[in-house]
C-alpha cells in the first residue's frame, strides 16, 4: 500500500512539474525586455508602446505620495509608496486600461503583444 501511495505521489509530482514547465514560452524568456515607467508630478511617464509578453515594467514612485498602477479589467492593482518601485511581469497579450485609485488624473494605457 505505501509503495503504491508512493509511486502515485511521484506521478501527481512530475505531471505538476510538466505543467508548470509547458505554461513558460521558451522565445518569450529569451527575449523579454525591462522597462521602468517613472510616476511624478502626479502623472505615469511615458509607458513604452512595443511590450510583449515577458516583459517587465518596473514602476517608480518619485512623488512624496503613494499612487497605484490598477488594472480596469482587474488583472493587476500595484500599491507603491514613496521612493518605491514595483515590478509587474507582462504575463498575456491585450490592452491595458490603468489608473491610480487615489488620484482620479492619473490614467495611462499600453499593449501587450504576443
Amino acid at each position: 500500500m505505501l509503495s503504491s501511495w508512493r509511486a502515485s505521489f511521484r506521478n501527481v509530482r512530475v505531471l505538476a512539474i510538466g505543467a508548470v514547465v509547458a505554461t513558460i514560452p521558451l522565445a518569450t524568456a529569451a527575449h523579454a525586455r525591462e522597462y521602468s515607467v517613472v510616476m511624478a508630478n502626479m502623472a505615469y511617464g511615458p509607458i513604452p508602446r512595443t511590450l510583449k509578453t515577458g516583459d517587465t515594467i518596473v514602476w517608480m514612485n518619485k512623488d512624496s505620495v503613494p499612487h497605484t498602477v490598477t488594472a480596469r479589467d482587474h488583472s493587476f492593482d500595484l500599491r507603491i509608496g514613496p521612493g518605491q518601485s514595483s515590478r509587474l511581469t507582462l504575463t498575456k497579450p491585450g490592452s491595458f486600461q490603468i489608473y491610480c485609485i487615489l488620484h482620479s488624473p492619473m490614467r495611462g494605457s499600453f499593449t501587450v503583444g504576443g
